[in-house]
């Protein structure tokens, strides 16, 4: 199983862009999707991304796109989202999750993961 570590986060004003990262140890990384997720300050954590362990299918909630892009570079275990045009309703602590699922209908509910990052904050001002 793989252990993630998302990094990238901060502080940046609305419309500009920010850049997260999501490391993964082990050796079967390919073989996982990898999906964002990011919880909002009282708010229930939320869908943002995904992408199939191929690349071949991502998946974006309809409150980010056109904004963000959600890539993934096997060789080097990691995956991305690169966020622009950032709101401040994107303010959230952003999480990073694997999955071994790749069908779009799982890849949207947390029961589905099998592993998380701790997480990294992004905050965005107006």
């Amino acid at each position: 199983q793989v252990q993630l570590v998302e990094s990238g986060g901060g502080l940046v004003q609305a419309g500009g862009s920010l850049r997260l990262s999501c490391a993964a140890s082990g050796r079967t990384f390919s073989t996982y999707s990898m999906i964002w997720f990011r919880q909002a300050p009282g708010k229930e954590r939320e869908f943002v991304a995904a992408v199939a362990w191929s690349s071949s299918n991502v998946y974006y909630a309809d409150s980010v796109k056109g904004r963000f892009t959600i890539s993934r570079d096997n060789a080097k275990n990691t995956a991305y989202l690169q966020m622009n045009s950032l709101e401040p309703e994107d303010t959230a602590v952003y999480y990073c999750a694997a999955s071994s699922y790749y069908r779009q209908y799982y890849l949207l509910k947390e029961s589905y993961m099998n592993t998380w990052g701790k997480g990294t904050l992004v905050t965005v001002s107006s």
